[in-house]
């Protein structure tokens, strides 16, 4: 049994007893329970019951691991014969959760 819930925009395929990271909640710590209610899918067994835009009465419980950060990307800055260069970082902050149920 999987889903495809809406999390801020972003659309995850989540199945039971996946860690997955989203994008950082600012409300979340560890250990508190999460629940999503926008299911755009749920499919069990090849029976799919799909939204328009979102499945009635269907939610997927989570648990907040706590949060982590992505990998550091790095972009470079510089104009041609001006002596002009700048390297900038930037690593994206992530939460981890675990699916614990879901419930179509």
């Amino acid at each position: 049994m999987y889903a495809i819930i809406n999390d801020r925009g972003n659309q995850i395929k989540v199945a039971e007893g996946d860690v997955i990271c989203v994008d950082k909640m600012k409300n979340a710590s560890v250990g508190e329970s999460i629940s999503f209610d926008q299911i755009m899918l749920v499919d069990k067994d090849g029976d799919a019951s799909i939204g328009a835009p979102f499945v009635e009465n269907a939610k997927v419980e989570a648990e907040c691991l706590g949060e982590t950060k992505g990998n550091k990307i790095y972009s470079f800055k510089f104009k041609k014969r001006k002596g002009y260069k700048k390297k900038i970082g930037h690593r994206t902050q992530f939460t981890q959760i675990k699916i614990k149920s879901i419930q179509a």
